[in-house]
């Protein structure tokens, strides 16, 4: 049974809460800029040009989406592990605070940032799949 009080699961917790930010973030940039009508509307007309600041937070939200998935399922694979590496929670909060790091980088258009905060969060899933390993 996985420790639900531990870094890791509250990680995972604080990470789907921060799906939900970059969810909004996107979503109100993009209302702010198309109009109630556009968000009200079927969408089936081809979508006027939302902006730079709407266009990144929109990216990035999709950017969270490709790797969230592979985040939860690496923390639920090493709590079931139970090896107790010290590998798991330090992944799960290089993930977390990466990906704080890169909405507001992105929706900044600040160089090198976003891509470092990027590969950072990777690095943590890289050490959650690690702590799955037995031995180490």
């Amino acid at each position: 049974m996985p420790d639900l009080g531990s870094t890791e699961m509250t990680m995972l917790w604080a990470s789907l809460l921060l799906g939900f930010v970059y969810l909004v973030a996107a979503d109100v940039a993009n209302v702010a800029k198309r109009g109630l009508g556009w968000a009200l509307g079927a969408r089936d007309e081809a979508a006027a040009d939302a902006g730079p600041l709407a266009g990144r937070l929109e990216r990035a939200w999709k950017n969270y989406l490709e790797t969230l998935p592979i985040f939860v399922g690496a923390v639920l694979v090493e709590a079931s592990a139970g090896h107790g590496s010290g590998l798991g929670p330090l992944g799960a909060q290089l993930y977390f605070w990466a990906r704080v790091i890169y909405l507001p980088a992105y929706a900044t258009a600040v160089p090198y940032v976003r891509t470092v905060s990027w590969l950072v969060s990777i690095a943590g899933i890289v050490l959650l799949l690690l702590a799955c390993v037995p031995g180490l």
